[in-house]
């Protein structure tokens, strides 16, 4: 059972753990490594735009001045384009032993019209999906290696708007709020998944789900190169302070998914009063808890990846 005792503002010593952070140039993603790195971790900072990744690097190596120089490293990787899934992979593979990868990346503000990605896929479905289906499987041996933890973003849209994801791909009916809602089902069912499929083929790797509750920018600590809200931004997120919370604080719970030892696969984690708070063990909507929409989810993250987990050989590692 989980600490009743956890402080998100002390970790415990991280020394000597590696973890790769998706969409790490800003917001949760961003804060979730300083946290990391704070605690004495290294992290691998990935995103897919260099320059961004590269001022949020500086940004932690400003913050954290203690941090040992090889603290943070970046990565290119866009979670859209499964070419770049390989490449990053591929890159992560070499580098040895993986403790934890946090699946953070994602579009938040989808957009109005359908797009598609250069594989075709519908943009939010592969970004915030099926590139960490493709991704978390073709690093499973390193996570293995170091009996380590998969955590996916998962998010209380799924519980306003609990849509079966039948189309995933959203052929017919898109709208942008739709797609967001239908990736974040997906995302969290395939966290659910993992777990099942690891638990059955006996891999020393745990797979957690966390929410950020509401967390915004405008209540964030200004970061130059990471977040730098306009003061209109600043004013309206104010006005919901009773409601929402900073991205530092939307963190909390996916950090401590991520190390607290005392966690078990297959949980659900979010802030303490849903929107806001300290991380507190929760349970997600009925429809993210399915079985059948599991199943198909995965079936297609699979063919539409070509990303078979190879749970047999990382049973043996």
């Amino acid at each position: 059972m989980a600490s009743t005792t956890w402080n998100p503002e002390h970790l415990p010593d991280l020394t000597g753990k590696v973890y790769l952070v998706t969409g790490a140039n800003a917001g949760l993603g961003y804060f979730s490594s300083e946290q990391l790195v704070r605690a004495g971790a290294r992290v691998i900072m990935s995103g897919r735009n260099p320059k961004r990744i590269s001022a949020a690097r500086a940004a932690i190596r400003r913050r954290v001045p203690d941090a040992e120089s090889d603290a943070t490293e970046t990565l290119i990787l866009d979670t859209s384009n499964f070419g770049s899934v390989r490449s990053a992979a591929a890159s992560v593979r070499g580098r040895g032993p993986l403790d934890g990868l946090l699946l953070n990346a994602g579009m938040v503000h989808p957009p109005k019209e359908r797009e598609v990605t250069l594989d075709g896929n519908e943009m939010v479905f592969a970004t915030n999906a099926l590139g960490h289906y493709a991704l978390a499987g073709s690093l499973l041996l390193p996570l293995a290696a170091a009996s380590g933890r998969m955590v996916w973003l998962g998010s209380m849209s799924t519980s306003i708007s609990q849509y079966d994801p039948v189309d995933p791909q959203l052929a017919d009916n898109y709208s942008g709020w739709r797609a967001y809602v239908q990736s974040k089902i997906a995302t969290t069912v395939l966290g659910y998944e993992a777990d099942r499929r690891l638990r059955a083929a006996d891999v020393d790797v745990t797979s957690v789900v966390a929410h950020p509750g509401y967390s915004v920018s405008g209540r964030t600590p200004g970061i130059a190169g990471v977040n730098e809200p306009s003061r209109s931004a600043r004013f309206f997120d104010n006005l919901q302070a009773p409601m929402t919370q900073s991205k530092e604080h939307g963190a909390w719970p996916l950090v401590r998914a991520l190390v607290d030892p005392d966690i078990s696969g297959g949980e659900y984690w979010g802030p303490k009063s849903t929107m806001r708070g300290v991380p507190k063990l929760q349970k997600s909507s009925k429809i993210t808890r399915s079985l059948d929409v599991a199943g198909r989810i995965w079936q297609v993250s699979e063919d539409v990846t070509g990303v078979q987990w190879p749970f047999e050989q990382a049973a043996e590692v």
